[in-house]
């Protein structure tokens, strides 16, 4: 075997451990959240020692910003590739924030891993400054979409902006009322809500 192919081996390997560590630590994540998770704990879940989490992470902080970093690109080739389905900017809006809103509909984990709604509740959390620019630069090119299709339709850079902006707030208020179930209380669909916001947004940017 040459050099080469021995770096390779090596870092195919490695490769594969990360991964182990990343699907452990998600699951940990999703029962405990950031602030009850501990390396012990992932590193059990994974199968090794607390120890050789260090060869690929330098913290707890750095793994759930790789499991969150992982989910939002998720959600941004969904919302890619919804939007790349549509015929016209239109049809781009609502595919982008509908594909948004589904994504975290189908997925209430990755709402929460997003929210860092686990033990900790609702409160600021950050994990680190370059770690958080990385994070919320993935969020804002998954929404991005709603802001282009928005100028396409005739709106200024600020305004499509601030579109962008309340179509995600709009989104996850609806989320957060599905998934605790408290939309039932108004006897809503909270799909038939977004679907309803959208529209009037749209003839909105349509009519100026």
């Amino acid at each position: 075997m040459t050099q080469q192919q021995r770096e390779g081996r090596r870092e195919a390997v490695s490769e594969h451990k990360r991964g182990l560590i990343l699907r452990a630590a998600r699951q940990v994540f999703e029962a405990e959240g950031l602030e009850g998770a501990s390396l012990r704990a992932i590193a059990a879940r994974a199968g090794y020692t607390p120890a050789a989490l260090y060869f690929h992470f330098d913290s707890k902080e750095a793994i759930y910003a790789e499991v969150l970093l992982a989910s939002l690109t998720t959600l941004g080739k969904s919302v890619n590739a919804a939007v790349a389905k549509a015929h016209d900017a239109d049809a781009r809006l609502r595919a982008a924030a509908l594909s948004f809103f589904r994504f975290y509909a189908d997925n209430p984990h990755d709402l929460d891993l997003g929210f860092y709604l686990f033990r900790g509740g609702m409160k600021p959390v950050g994990l680190g400054r370059e770690r958080d620019k990385e994070l919320n630069a993935a969020l804002e090119a998954a929404l991005y979409p709603i802001a282009a299709a928005a100028i396409e339709l005739g709106a200024s850079q600020r305004k499509a902006n601030l579109l962008m902006v309340d179509c995600f707030a709009h989104a996850t208020g609806l989320l957060l009322l599905l998934h605790t179930g408290r939309i039932r209380m108004f006897g809503a669909s909270a799909p038939d809500l977004m679907e309803t916001y959208l529209k009037d947004q749209i003839v909105q940017l349509v009519g100026e």
